[in-house]
């Protein structure tokens, strides 16, 4: 069985999609091809219900589908009917040529194949060249990949960006993001403190038009990490003021004390650190442009598949 949470290389994948096909001589739908892949792979049950992380699919089944479009282009599976799968004769051989499983350079040449065919569909067999396997990813796994690389590197920006800003466009920042999140139907709603007898609080945003219900913020622009302390400090600075709501937020993070004090209080207090503050900007576009939209084409097999 593979280590929990990394699903079996795609060659894994093609094989044990051909040996379900070769045990049914009338064929498979394409459910039952993906409902058989967890018991031939031996997968977990974290396996099993692992998903994309940009897309909704679950991997396993994204990959089992994905296989039979990449074997079917190679001529090692086929769909003679509507909605049914079958193995070939140049499949039948190539699992009996491999019993036991195919190796890397097995699932390599078979992803060569596969490409190949496609490309000379798209642009003709005299363009037609091998491309990288890329570690055996599908096309939707490294858009996945790239799109966490690229987040990545943006959070690492901002963070740095941040830090060379004062402090009080931090505390402004902090208000214009919550604002995005939804707290606060106007600008006017939102309201920066700070500075001597503030008891720790930065910003205060009206939940509602008269100010009876309100969430305070603290905003640190720390490079070490937040303790206990401090989150017990602004929790007495919300209990001087009657207050029912606060958001703690940091440019780093905090400690394992801070997030086990965070459970006693989570429904007064809730905690968001550097790691959490440049997701919710690049989710909702706070100090982020999103310059790109990309339209990604998919068979809906529903369609053709429905009887």
């Amino acid at each position: 069985m593979s280590a929990p949470g990394s699903l079996p290389p795609q060659a894994a994948f093609f094989h044990a999609i051909l040996r379900h096909l070769a045990s049914m001589p009338d064929g498979d739908r394409r459910q039952g091809v993906h409902e058989a892949m967890p018991n031939l792979l031996g997968l977990s049950e974290i396996q099993r219900t692992e998903r994309l992380a940009n897309l909704p699919h679950l991997r396993y089944r994204h990959r089992s589908g994905w296989g039979l479009s990449m074997l079917k282009a190679a001529g090692y599976v086929a769909s003679p009917g509507r909605g049914t799968w079958c193995i070939t004769d140049k499949g039948r051989g190539l699992l009996a040529a491999h019993p036991n499983g195919f190796g890397e350079d097995v699932g390599r040449q078979l992803l060569r194949e596969s490409r190949a065919q496609n490309r000379s569909i798209a642009i003709g067999p005299d363009l037609a060249e091998d491309t990288p396997e890329e570690g055996g990813l599908t096309p939707d796994e490294r858009i996945d990949a790239a799109l966490n690389e690229l987040r990545a590197g943006v959070a690492k920006d901002l963070l740095e960006q941040i830090a060379r800003m004062p402090p009080a466009f931090f505390e402004g920042l902090v208000l214009d993001l919550l604002h995005a999140l939804g707290y606060g139907s106007s600008q006017d709603d939102l309201q920066r403190v700070g500075g001597p007898g503030d008891g720790g609080i930065d910003g205060i945003i009206s939940l509602d038009r008269l100010g009876f219900d309100k969430v305070y913020i603290q905003a640190k622009r720390w490079q070490g990490s937040v303790g206990r302390p401090d989150i017990q400090a602004f929790y007495g600075a919300l209990a001087a003021r009657r207050a029912r709501r606060g958001v703690f937020i940091t440019t780093s993070a905090f400690t394992r004390e801070a997030r086990e004090f965070e459970g006693h209080i989570a429904e007064s207090v809730v905690l968001i650190d550097g790691a959490r503050l440049t997701s919710l900007m690049i989710e909702h576009g706070v100090g982020v442009t999103h310059y790109r939209i990309v339209r990604l084409p998919k068979v809906d097999m529903d369609y053709f598949e429905s009887e």
